[in-house]
């Protein structure tokens, strides 16, 4: 296709805020994985497809396949819609004493 860019798997923004490799980012209604360290403002690739380890909110217990949502004030993952962005599925199930746990992340923007 003559008019495709590239897949978009994985996009090179400016972090939003101070990175470390491993640790999510959104910048509008684009959420990815920071594939390496950046200063804010910096430019990072951000890895929107794939599973991760990510930080979850405490006292939430997950069940597979459940819907997750990104809480970028907290920056952790959570299962509480309010004004949070879709950011995949649970991967996995995970315990409420949990700190971390698998997420799909689909790449899509909603």
């Amino acid at each position: 296709m003559r008019n495709s860019l590239f897949s978009g798997n994985n996009v090179t923004l400016p972090a939003p805020y101070a990175l470390t490799s491993g640790q999510v980012a959104q910048v509008g209604s684009i959420i990815g994985v920071a594939q390496g360290a950046a200063a804010i403002s910096a430019d990072v690739v951000l890895v929107r497809q794939g599973v991760f380890s990510l930080t979850k909110t405490a006292a939430q217990a997950w069940t597979l396949g459940q819907t997750l949502y990104w809480d970028n004030s907290a920056r952790a993952v959570t299962t509480t819609v309010g004004s949070n962005k879709i950011i995949g599925a649970a991967f996995a199930a995970a315990l409420a004493a949990d700190t971390v746990g698998q997420v799909l992340i689909d790449g899509a923007i909603r």
